[in-house]
This record gives C-alpha cells, structure tokens and sequence, in this order.
C-alpha cells in the first residue's frame, strides 16, 4: 500500500497509522456486552477496509473524515452498539476540544506542520516570524470570532463548507477588504505618514518613493488588496522635467556653453528618462521587498489607462511612465541567484482603449510592449474600456457612455457613483469634482461566498428544492454580510488615520466615525459565488458551454443579482455580486462536498472546484470560445470577476497574444492570460516546472532537467485567483493547475 497521510484537527500531517483505526475500534469493542463485541479479526478486517477508503482518496484526509469511514464501516459489519460507543466517544471528545481551540493550531504553525495554512495564501512565506505571528494572531482572531462575535449558524455553515466567511482571521478587528487609493490626493494636497507631515513632492522619483509608503502603510490597516494609478503619478513628470530644465540652464551658464534649443531639449528629454526609470525601479522594488505587518508584501495593483490624463502633455509623460512600468516588469527582478525571475506584484492592468487598440494608434507601441510583457511575465492584465463603458453606468449615464475604473486588487469593482457627482464629498477629499463620478477613495466592506455546488447536490435534482435551498443559502449569506457591515459600525477614523483622516479614502476629523461612508453605494459588500460549472452539471447534467447548461447558468447568476439588489433597496447598502476567487478555499469545498456527499463523477471527483463563473479548467476549449461564453457571465458579476486564458510559451508568438488582446477589446470587459514563468535555483532550468506525485500520492513541484523538489530552491510563478502565486498552493489547488489544459495550440 502506498504512504498515506492524514490531516491532524491542529492542520499538522502525519503518517496514516492503521494500528490507531484497530486500537479506537477495540476500545469501543471492550465497553460493551461480551455478546455485543468484535473479534480481533473482524477489528483488523474493518481496519483495513477503513485504509482501503483511504488509499482510494487522491489526498490526505482529515481525522474527522477517517472517523466518518470508521462508523460506516462498523455499521456495515452490523455492530451497532460498537457504533454507538464509537460516535459518543467522539461526542465527549469534541466536547473536551473546545475548551480551547487554538493551542495546538498555534503550535503547529510555530513548527511548520500545519498543512492547510502553509498554503493558504500563496504569497505568504509560512517558515518567517513575521508570517507565523500573523497566522498566530489570526486563529486567535478566528477562534474569537466564531465564539464570541458570529452567530452559530453562521459559524457552522463556514465550517461546513456551505459557505465561506472570507477572511475570519481579521473579524475581531474593524478592518474592511479593498479599495482605491485617492493617491492623487494624497501626493498632490499632501498626507501624513506616522505622525509625520509629508507635502508635495518635488520631483517624479520623490512621489513615487511617497506612494510605495502610503501603500504600506494603506496594506497594514486592511486585510484585501489595493489599487493605485499611474495618473496620479504623471504629473510629477513635468514637475522634474521643470527642476531638469532650470538645472541644465544652470550647468550651461556655469561651464560657459552655449546650447541650441534642441540639443538642450534632447538632454532634458533623457534626464527626465532617466528619472522616470528611477522612480519606477523604486515602485518595483520597494513592493517585493517591503513586508507588511500581515507577513507579505502588499497585494497592490497598478492601474495603467491612457484615458484618465487630464491633458495632452500629461498623457504622453503617463505613456513615458507606463512604458518604463512594462520594460521593468519585462526584466523582472533578481532571485537570490542572481537570475531574472518573475515577481508576484504589483499587478498590472493596462487598458485596451481607442487610442492605443489599433496599429494606426499614437500608443500602440505600448500595446506590443504590453503582449511582450504578458508573454514573459503574465502582466499585465487587460480592462477593454469599450465593454466596460457599457457596464459600468453613473446616474445620468448611457451605454457606451459609462466609467473605465481599475478593479481593488485583483478583481473585486466598485458599483457606479449612484450620486452621479461623487457623492457630495462625504469623505471630504481635497481633489473633489463635483462634475465626475467619484472611484478613487471607495472601499469593499468585505465578503461572503455562497457555495452553489453544495445547493445542487442537497437538492438531489430537484429543482423546486433547489430554488428553495438557494434562497435560503442567499439569505444566511446575507445574515453574515450584515455581521460584516455592523462590525464596521461605529469604527473611528482613528482605527487607520491613514485610510480615513489622511486622505487614502477619506480625510475625516480624529475621533470621527466612518459610519456615513458605510451606506448610499460609497463603499460595496460582496456576495461571492463559487462552483457555477459543477452546480450547473449536478442539476441539469450539462456543461456551462452547453446550451441548456449556459441557460441555467446565467439563470442562477440572474437570482444571484436579484438578492443583491433587493437588500441593497431594503438597506441602502451597495450589495453586488462578486465571482470569488477561491484560492485554498476550493480544497476546503471540495473535501467538504466529498465528506457531505462522497464522490460525485465530474462534480466532486476532483480536489477543487471551479473558480466563479469559470468553465472548468480540463475543457478542451479555444481561447476565444472561452472568452465569448464567460463575457456573458462576467456582465452579470457586477461586483467584480475576471476571464482567463491558459496559453503556453508566447514569446516568440507576439502577434498571438495581441490577437487575443483586441478580442478582448470586442468582447469581454476584463481578462488576462495564463503562462508560465519558473526558475530551478539548483541546475539553472528555465522553463516549466512540472507537477508531480511522490511515493505517498502527494503533488509535489519537480525540476524536469535535475529532478530537484526542494520547494525552496525553485522559483514558480502561477496565476490562481487573479493575482500571481509565487510560494505555492495546497493540494486541491495544486491539482487544478496540474489539470489545466491550453486553450491557445
């Protein structure tokens, strides 16, 4: 029989010890009638049976899980009262365990052993201090939460994977999700940083220099992802190209040369170059170096959209800006070897837009940079402003005549400005136009995802059961929603002075409650959905990218948005549905659903399952078909999703990816593509680090060319959620990407 292991209560993996099946059942035999109990071959018979279950499982299982096997197989072999001793030995044991919930947890991080948080977060390194400290504090903040601050319903419909409170470990605190960085104001008005006053900056590399520490700072007092956009950066451009201007004047007279007008041009030109590249390098690199106080660097994304330039020459200094973010990126930055590799953040959106769409385009040389660079790197990402100005519609607004605005962090969106003209100010930012619609400043209160696949299988294919079971799913979603939005009531702008005094999303007074930028659409609450493609297969026995499968799919998606919609005109609270990026929660559904409902062919014979609205990652599908179907879907997960494409090596293939890249233009409003980019640290290896499984059945990360599988010396990159992964993933995500299949030859 191969190793196998099992999954502790405290997360740690072990050995699977058959003596300890033998051994609980034996002792379950001796406590009851002599004419009741099991001789010693049937105990070692159902032990074996129980690791038979065992082996067949492509995992490791859970001790609950084991002893669930345990009680079938007693019953089967017709010893009820041994069962019966069994289950209340179990009983009295949970009963002991929650006395107290956390020790063995937190021990088990301090070590290392606990599987399941070593790879919750795929950019978070689990051996460091910093990160240990960050789980610690977190499953002390989870075991208070679901004790003491959330209902009991709600706790244990998370605990069974029905559905997902996202981010429990910072509920005790009154922090929210995501939002959009007023960067803009901040750098132009000024904004204080530790107790200290920063102003203006003078110079494009100081401001970008100033930005990476608003977004430390910003990463330290939220627990979601951010944006920032280089708009708000281009105007230091001018202001160095000025102070680069009076300098040379300066270095002339001095050095007694008299300079042409165009010589003199042509040198300020490269200085401010010059600048530019600075100020960029600082950006870079101070992200992947920086460590907030959750243990990672932030998850920030930088918004790249030509549109939002307030002039002519500011746009073309924001094209300077963003041509150096793609050329930077395109290099990447060093390992501890010394080689090139590809970072996880910033994130990059550029926009596909009218003025750099077409060859014909003033910008479509960044348009090639941009293929180049998400050929080598898998950034940036594409927002099509022709799809999203159909969408995204402010009061007073029509199609086609909408807003173009980068999502918070990786996906989640803001609903339009409802108040057509920003809201009248309710944060008292110092950039307000009262004449445009308000994004930078807005947050994402937090989230709760609805597991559909759980819905379709409780139901049984029943559809009148199933329309009733969604309703009541969506309203405990909404229940734990309105927990999130109350923990939020009543917060002081002194939790996060820099989020709401000093200008990131609002400038109120100290002491000064958020409370009114809680209501009226200034900031969202998501209702996530995860497993629309195997939810759809267990009720109707067809694919999403079959007609009647599409059908139901989009009618599921349609009930979602009318839920949302009903709390958000009962409460006045902007509710939106949100495709969820389900990172390690998909193993934690899918071994939910295996537990709930054994193995489903094609629903839970995986495990994980699908992201969102996505077509399942096996699906022989090209990738325009892909996209075609899923834009469909996307347009109704108002509050944020995103498409993909998994491509193979495109670099030498650049007329490829720009295909797909005006497809997206056309079709869909936001989607990226999905290659590859590893490294192996021990024999030079520059390509695909291949997925594979060791003696017990566990997926590990093998260098095809040496075979090297110390996780520590390679560098893999993979997108799973949106956002780049560069310190991998846990089983169930492990094997979605193993599974992925091509959707460009």
């Amino acid at each position: 029989m191969k190793e196998m292991y099992i999954i502790k209560r405290s997360g740690e993996e072990k050995p699977f010890d058959i003596s300890k099946i033998a051994n609980a059942i034996r002792k379950a035999s001796q406590v009851v009638d002599i004419k009741d109990a099991l001789s010693e071959g049937r105990i070692n018979l159902i032990a074996e049976e129980v690791a038979g279950v065992c082996a067949g499982r492509d995992r490791a299982m859970t001790v609950e899980e084991i002893q669930d096997v345990v009680e079938t197989k007693i019953m089967e072999m017709g010893a009820h009262e041994i069962a019966k001793k069994y289950i209340t030995y179990r009983y009295k044991q949970s009963l002991l365990r929650q006395a107290n919930t956390t020790d063995k947890q937190i021990l088990s991080l301090i070590e290392c052993n606990n599987e399941d948080v070593k790879q919750e977060n795929s950019n978070k390194n689990p051996t460091i201090n910093s990160v240990q400290r960050d789980y610690m504090a977190g499953e002390v903040s989870k075991d208070v939460a679901s004790r003491l601050l959330l209902p009991a319903d709600v706790v244990q419909a998370h605990a069974d994977g029905v559905i997902h409170f996202h981010d429990m470990d910072y509920y005790a605190q009154h922090m929210h999700n995501c939002d959009l960085v007023n960067l803009e104001d901040m750098l132009q008005n000024g904004t204080v940083i530790s107790g200290t006053m920063i102003e203006k900056p003078k110079s494009f590399s100081t401001a970008c220099n100033i930005a990476t520490q608003i977004i430390a700072q910003v990463a330290s007092n939220q627990y979601g992802g951010q944006s920032i956009s280089l708009t708000h950066l281009a105007p230091f451009v001018d202001i160095s190209r000025q102070a680069i201007r009076e300098e040379l004047k300066e270095e002339c007279a001095l050095a007694g040369i008299e300079m042409d007008q165009k010589s003199f041009d042509s040198i300020v030109e490269m200085r401010v170059r010059k600048e530019i590249q600075k100020g960029v390098q600082t950006i870079q690199y101070q992200v992947v170096t920086l460590m907030t106080t959750n243990g990672q660097a932030p998850f920030v994304t930088v918004y790249m959209y030509l549109g939002e330039a307030r002039s002519e020459i500011e746009r073309r200094d924001l094209a300077l800006v963003i041509e150096e973010v793609l050329k930077e990126r395109i290099r990447g930055v060093k390992n501890e070897q010394g080689v090139y590799v590809t970072p996880a953040f910033p994130k990059l959106i550029y926009v596909l837009e009218e003025q750099n769409i077409k060859p014909d385009s003033p910008y479509y040389y960044l348009t090639e940079l941009s293929a180049k660079c998400t050929a080598k790197r898998m950034v940036p990402d594409y927002i099509s402003e022709k799809k999203m100005r159909e969408y995204k519609l402010s009061k007073g607004q029509t199609e086609g005549n909408g807003d173009c605005y980068t999502c918070m962090g990786c996906r989640s969106f803001l609903t339009p400005d409802r108040s057509g003209n920003g809201f009248g100010n309710i944060a008292r930012a110092r950039n307000y136009d009262p004449s445009k619609p308000k994004y930078y400043g807005r947050f994402n209160q937090g989230v709760v995802t609805i597991n559909l696949v759980d819905i379709a299988l409780s139901s049984h294919g029943d559809m009148d059961k199933f329309w009733a079971l969604f309703a009541e799913r969506c309203e405990l979603c909404h229940k734990a929603l309105r927990c999130r939005h109350e923990r939020l009531i009543g917060t002081s702008s002194d939790a996060a002075p820099i989020l709401w005094q000093y200008g990131a999303l609002a400038r109120l007074d100290k002491g000064e409650k958020i409370d009114k930028l809680l209501y009226g659409g200034y900031s969202t609450i998501s209702l996530g959905y995860a497993g629309l493609w195997e939810c759809v297969l267990a009720m109707t026995g067809k694919k999403l990218t079959e007609a009647e499968g599409e059908a139901f799919g989009l009618k599921v998606m349609e009930k979602l948005n009318e839920f949302t919609a009903k709390w958000k005109a009962a409460e006045d609270i902007d509710y939106s549905l949100y495709g969820t990026p389900l990172e390690s929660t998909t193993y934690k559904f899918a071994k939910c659903l295996q537990k709930r409902f054994g193995i489903v062919k094609g629903v839970t014979d995986r495990n994980y399952i699908t992201n969102s609205y996505h077509i399942h990652v096996t699906e022989p599908i090209d990738a325009f078909k892909k996209l075609e179907i899923e834009s469909k879907f996307q347009k109704l997960s108002p509050g944020g999703a995103i498409s993909y494409v998994e491509v193979p090596n495109m670099q030498n293939n650049i007329q490829a990816v720009l295909a797909i890249m005006a497809y997206i233009y056309d079709n869909i409003m936001y989607a990226e593509l999905n290659t590859k980019s590893d490294y192996c640290q021990e024999c030079g290896f520059d390509g695909e680090i291949e997925i594979a499984k060791d003696s017990s059945g566990k997926l590990i990360w093998r260098c095809p060319k040496c075979g090297n599988t110390d996780e520590s010396k390679l560098n893999v990159a993979r997108r799973t959620c949106g956002y780049i992964g560069s310190q991998f993933w846990n089983q169930g995500r492990t094997q979605e990407i193993k599974e992925r299949v091509l959707h460009v030859s």
